[in-house]
């Protein structure tokens, strides 16, 4: 007999119907037992007579066949869209037994500890909090790639094996086999990668882009990998593509999860003027804190460059990102006064998105990289190729990224990362389910030409 999902059973009154899930709960009443089962779909009840449910346990995985048939009017669950309805079960058979679960996953979870949630992921996935997530997230993705496409955008995946970039954090680094003691990187980000693709002529790039990053874990950030929208214009200013993330965010906002844009269009404010305001660069204009409630806003007008905690003179953003026009003759006498290009997307206090406009001027370019402190010889190995490339005709170039595990947070109103995101790692930096990092054969350090210090 053909399967029928559990929502559908509201369609089929009367009707023999086969099922097929996990046992969500079994409650046994002596001569009858009443068992909900699980699918992807929802939950449905069954009725067993005949005592043949006896062996049942929670999360065994069955097939069952039976009558769909009218709950009694006190018997009514309104909590569930197939409340109204249960099956008078005919036959159940047991497809896989199931050892008792180390934690509920019929509850929320919030309450059970993170690390053995992680360890035990593809069961955490079964509760239907988590299952919304990924869906919603699903659907987050889809909606995106279909907007994108309908302004022309076409989708080019970039390499996940590629040679270690400045751009902030500590690189991934992977070992070479046929080349012994040289390494290549996990991208921090595609950002050369689509530059060139806009050297290459397709104007209007996007990707849904695996970012690495060794940095430490935070509620806001996730640890070693992350998701993000990738987007990439030639022939291009800031306004376009500001006034194109801002469409498409609100739309998606709007159509897809109902929520509330605090205000529209999204206000536009000078980094100095949400230093003054706020005191950071990341803030939130609510008052009442609305969860449903998004505050976008735009920072505009950023420094160039700033100084950090280790360094005297860093990349406001990256070091690609071009200063204003005016102020490019600030870079031969005063860089730290010169502004960039730069645009910022804030959220609720987190920041959503940021990209700038590039630098396509070679000499521009080599400038930035001096003023960061590279010699001649670090330019040429860190970044040859790309200003090699600008010398086959560059167009003017913008883009912008925009996290998406961040933002799927704030849609789904939860407090970190890893609540949306399928096998996130632990805050200690081990992979879920998976036992990494691990060691390594010797035979297979031997081939790669590396050789491990243990610590004394």
């Amino acid at each position: 007999m053909e399967r029928t999902l559990t929502i559908d059973i509201t369609n089929k009154e009367g009707q023999e119907v086969t099922l097929f899930g996990w046992v969500n709960s079994y409650r046994d009443h002596g001569k009858i037992s009443f068992i909900d089962i699980r699918d992807r779909t929802g939950i449905a009840q069954l009725v067993v007579t005949d005592g043949s449910a006896k062996e049942l346990r929670d999360e065994f995985v069955i097939k069952v066949t039976g009558k769909v048939q009218k709950r009694m009017p006190n018997a009514i669950n309104p909590a569930i869209p197939t409340g109204q309805y249960e099956i008078l079960v005919s036959s159940i058979e047991i497809l896989a037994k199931a050892k008792t679960p180390p934690f509920s996953v019929t509850s929320d979870g919030s309450d059970i500890d993170e690390e053995k949630r992680l360890e035990y992921r593809y069961l955490d996935l079964r509760r239907p909090r988590m299952a919304k997530n990924l869906r919603a997230r699903h659907k987050m993705i889809k909606f995106i790639r279909d907007y994108l496409d309908a302004h022309d955008f076409v989708e080019i995946e970039t390499p996940y094996i590629s040679k270690a970039t400045p751009e902030g954090a500590r690189d991934f680094i992977v070992p070479s086999r046929l080349q012994p003691g040289k390494f290549y990187a996990l991208p921090q980000s595609p950002q050369q990668y689509k530059q060139l693709l806009m050297l290459s002529g397709f104007e209007r790039y996007y990707q849904i882009a695996r970012c690495f990053r060794d940095e430490d874990p935070r509620a806001d950030r996730a640890y070693g990998e992350f998701t993000q929208l990738d987007m990439e214009l030639s022939f291009t200013n800031q306004e376009e593509i500001l006034n194109l993330l801002e469409g498409l965010y609100t739309d998606l906002v709007e159509k897809v999860f109902n929520k509330k844009i605090y205000k529209k269009p999204f206000p536009r404010i000078s980094f100095s003027e949400a230093m003054k305001k706020y005191g950071a660069d990341k803030f939130d204009m609510r008052e009442d804190k609305d969860p449903n409630v998004l505050a976008f806003a735009w920072v505009v007008d950023w420094p160039l460059f700033e100084k950090t905690v280790t360094k005297e003179i860093h990349p406001a953003h990256h070091p690609f990102t071009a200063p204003k026009d005016e102020d490019i003759p600030l870079l031969d006498t005063d860089p730290m006064s010169a502004h960039s290009w730069q645009h910022d997307l804030v959220c609720n206090g987190l920041e959503v998105a940021g990209g700038s406009i590039r630098i396509t001027d070679p000499g521009v370019q080599q400038k930035v990289f001096k003023i960061l402190g590279h010699t001649d010889e670090e330019i040429t190995h860190k970044f040859g190729h790309l200003l090699s490339a600008f010398e086959y005709g560059v167009p003017p170039h913008g883009g912008i990224a925009s996290g998406l595990d961040r933002m799927m947070s704030l849609l789904m109103g939860e407090p970190t990362l890893r609540e949306v995101m399928a096998f996130p790692m632990t805050s200690g930096g081990r992979t879920a389910v998976m036992e990494a990092p691990s060691e390594v054969d010797e035979k297979q350090l031997r081939e790669l030409g590396i050789s491990v210090k243990k610590k004394p």
